[in-house]
């Protein structure tokens, strides 16, 4: 496959794919009609050379772009509110989240909230709150900039109350983009720490949407071979990145969005207290914890990690060797193998256990996970 062609999926998003998409971006707002893009990135993007661009052609070609950056790392609902007042204050038809998670997020919050003004956490999926999305939302538009969460492609926000630093789910199938532009160029200056991170998170992805419990075929397909792309293009891409290695992540990273709509598990449980906690990169938490999440899901699993084992081409075809597999990713691409070495302390074990146990994510789980198996599994990776 040419990595230098432009592809189209339909997924059911239209995603448009290559190496120089994003150039397509104004053309396809003039077509649409619309004029007036509010722009959401996170402050990091925002001072990169290719966002800069972005946003010059988008003015050469008389679209009046207004740019909202002002967000969390890890995005809480006073964004969401500020991102909206921009809106409401400059005259905008039509918004474009640019970034990695946290931008993406922002960005499809502030969608559902243009037209749906009750306290955004009513909307929270985890109670049912998905029932009051009945507006139309604003023309959204996509363009990843990480190969990570793959929240281009997806229909939820996670985010988080600025308080209790509990995340909710924002989501309904409104939410998705009508076009994703997902240009592989746009990736290739991602420092190789990011990388990996993120990459590792698309990993995860798609291994906990193949374990997770719920029957779901077409998204066990998805996932196989979204790992297959991860499998093949990691190591290069965070230590030598070429087109090829950058291209197959974008589109694992995509893939693994795609499948856990069938849901996640163990592994997201423990990353997600580590970021509302400690403020944690999410991809880094995932990629500490996966093996030891992994190795807790073997037993009574065993023909599921063979399909993995098989499609990362191990020598072994056991969950054992999955498990070594993931360490050994984790040391050449400069993960920690222990949670201590990302700012983790005894003391907030029980705290993060508590908040893994109440976490939306282990649910789906293949087996249950008690609050013990929490405390038990943070020990052994700390």
């Amino acid at each position: 496959m040419s990595f230098e062609k432009i592809h189209q999926f339909n997924f059911p998003t239209t995603i448009r794919f290559g190496a120089n998409v994003v150039k397509e971006l104004p053309a396809y707002l003039k077509t649409n009609n619309l004029k007036a893009p509010l722009i959401v990135t996170d402050p990091n993007v925002a001072q990169l050379p290719f966002f800069k661009n972005i946003v010059e052609d988008l003015r050469k070609h008389s679209i009046a772009v207004e740019v909202f950056s002002d967000i969390h790392k890890n995005p809480v609902k006073s964004d969401v509110y500020k991102g909206t007042e921009v809106w409401d204050n400059t005259g905008r038809d039509s918004i474009i989240g640019i970034g990695g998670g946290a931008g993406l997020d922002v960005a499809r919050a502030i969608v559902l909230r243009v037209h749906h003004r009750e306290d955004l956490f009513k909307y929270d999926d985890l109670i049912g709150g998905d029932v009051y999305v009945t507006n139309d939302v604003p023309h959204f538009i996509t363009v990843p900039t990480t190969s990570g969460t793959g929240s281009e492609v997806g229909r939820s926000a996670i985010i988080s109350d600025d308080d209790t630093h509990q995340k909710k789910i924002l989501f309904s199938p409104k939410l998705m983009a009508r076009i994703v532009f997902a240009d592989p160029l746009l990736t290739m200056d991602i420092p190789g720490p990011i990388t990996a991170a993120t990459g590792m998170d698309a990993l995860t992805h798609n291994m906990e949407a193949l374990l997770a419990k719920n029957y779901h075929p077409l998204c066990d397909g998805i996932a196989l071979e979204g790992m297959k792309l991860i499998h093949e293009s990691l190591e290069r891409a965070v230590n030598k990145p070429d087109l090829e290695a950058r291209s197959k992540m974008l589109l694992g990273s995509m893939m693994g969005a795609i499948a856990f709509q069938k849901g996640l598990g163990v592994v997201h449980s423990l990353a997600h207290p580590l970021s509302s906690l400690l403020d944690t990169h999410h991809g880094l938490a995932n990629a500490v914890n996966i093996p030891y999440g992994m190795e807790f899901n073997i037993a009574g699993f065993e023909d599921k990690f063979r399909r993995i084992a098989r499609t990362l081409e191990l020598p072994k075809e056991t969950g054992e060797a999955v498990v070594q597999y993931l360490f050994d990713l984790n040391t050449k691409i400069k993960i920690p193998h222990h949670l201590r070495d990302i700012g983790v302390k005894e003391e907030h074990i029980e705290t993060l256990a508590d908040l893994a146990f109440a976490d939306f994510a282990h649910p789906n789980n293949p087996k249950p996970v008690s609050r013990e198996d929490f405390k038990q599994l943070y020990l052994k990776a700390l």
